[in-house]
């Protein structure tokens, strides 16, 4: 492997796959008042129609649809009045022609009813008459028993991440566990010897560990949990340690910094340390991102990315996130926007060049300006809202032009 053999997005992302085509998450069962954001395990079928029953859906009276027929408001249908349907019961009402009953929203519709009149179009002559003064169509206001879901229907797919909606479904078809994947475990090291922790005191000389944080953040966004954090410093027996340790108690290790080629980046050659596949990518064709390691050792993955912290978080967002989606078979929709760029700025060419952008909305269109400053910059994270991608062809944006802006 030559340092900074350099490879494509689209390359990383095929060596990831291809060295993890066999890795699966495992699949648990949980309550669904604890499943918000986690991810069906499974394709979910209903075994029960919803509705169970045909309804009304609205407050009215069931009727005989041919008794509304020529109804207007001066001259009336004149129904008799049955009683009515109650909540949560079963109906024993049979209508024929000359009859009607009263139905609450949600109501069971009776045998004989084809058609619900809403109760502001009609008026009660008496105790036992009603005043009908509206026609109304076949099936008019009724929700018949499975036009909602039919039984032994697809409802939810695999890979869906459940939202409060999705607990709803879950609700209404009665179940109240339901499989999802295992969150993925990640294992965070820093490197370095300059590297400290936020609660210790700030020499000069040192710099507080910002990438453990930031990635903490993305693992939990993306449905993952850390299981461990630590901060190590140049030295390849500790590094090599720790990483061994972060094998066996988690899915994915993520290294940040000691990714470039230097006498104390130790990162390459602990991962290659694994007797196994190793690296297979140390370089990308990536702006910022340029020095990103993937390897594989005992069997999980391991991704070696920059010190710099918006170097690690687009390589993040491009390689690791995506492997993460395939596994859990999440087909996810990247939240985006269209913006009008308001400012000529260059790309690196042969590179895909991820650019930090600010958005502003003015009376209901986005124009993003370019955050300018280096990869190590701090001030890129508080001050951007989006990236936008150029791809290794093109030489740069035009003010003017509209750009889909992926959102942070």
């Amino acid at each position: 492997m030559k340092f900074f053999d350099v490879v494509s997005i689209e390359e990383a992302i095929k060596l990831t796959k291809d060295n993890f085509r066999d890795y699966r998450f495992q699949l648990e069962e949980v309550h669904i008042l604890k499943s918000i954001d986690r991810v069906v395990g499974e394709d979910i079928h209903s075994n029960i129609d919803v509705p169970e029953f045909n309804r009304s859906t609205v407050d009215g009276y069931g009727i005989n649809i041919i008794d509304s027929h020529g109804a207007t408001d001066s001259i009336p249908s004149i129904l008799n009045i049955l009683g009515q349907v109650k909540m949560g019961e079963e109906t024993k009402y049979s209508i024929k022609s000359g009859d009607t009953v009263y139905i609450p929203t949600g109501g069971m519709i009776p045998k004989g009813v084809d058609g619900v009149v809403m109760i502001e179009n009609t008026e009660k002559l008496d105790q036992d008459s009603l005043l009908i003064y509206k026609p109304i169509s076949q099936g008019e206001n009724i929700i018949s028993q499975g036009d909602d879901i039919k039984k032994n229907s697809l409802i939810i797919r695999e890979g869906r991440k459940i939202t409060p909606e999705v607990m709803g479904v879950l609700a209404a078809l009665g179940m109240e566990k339901v499989k999802v994947y295992k969150q993925p475990k990640f294992y965070i090291i820093s490197t370095g010897d300059e590297i400290i922790d936020i609660d210790e005191e700030l020499n000069l000389g040192k710099v507080r560990d910002i990438n453990s944080y930031g990635l903490y953040g993305l693992v939990k966004k993306i449905g993952g949990q850390v299981v461990g954090k630590s901060i190590i410093k140049d030295h390849y027996e500790s590094l090599r340690a720790e990483v061994d340790k972060a094998l066996d108690i988690s899915d994915i290790v993520l290294i940040s910094g000691g990714s470039s080629v230097g006498t104390r980046d130790y990162t390459y050659k602990v991962i290659d340390s694994f007797n196994e596949e190793g690296v297979f990518v140390h370089g990308l064709s990536i702006k910022p991102g340029k020095p990103t390691i993937i390897g594989k050792g005992k069997d999980k993955p391991i991704f070696g990315l920059p010190g710099h912290p918006v170097s690690s978080i687009i390589v993040f967002k491009a390689i690791i996130e995506p492997f993460i989606n395939e596994k859990l078979s999440i087909n996810t929709i990247k939240p985006k926007i269209n913006a009008i760029i308001d400012f000529n700025f260059p790309s690196s060419p042969g590179k895909t060049t991820y650019q930090m952008v600010k958005l502003v909305d003015k009376e209901g269109v986005f124009f993003a300006s370019p955050s300018f400053g280096k990869s190590g910059m701090i001030s890129l994270l508080s001050e951007s809202q989006g990236y936008i991608i150029l791809e290794p062809k093109e030489e740069g944006v035009y003010k003017g032009e509209e750009r889909e802006v992926y959102l942070l």
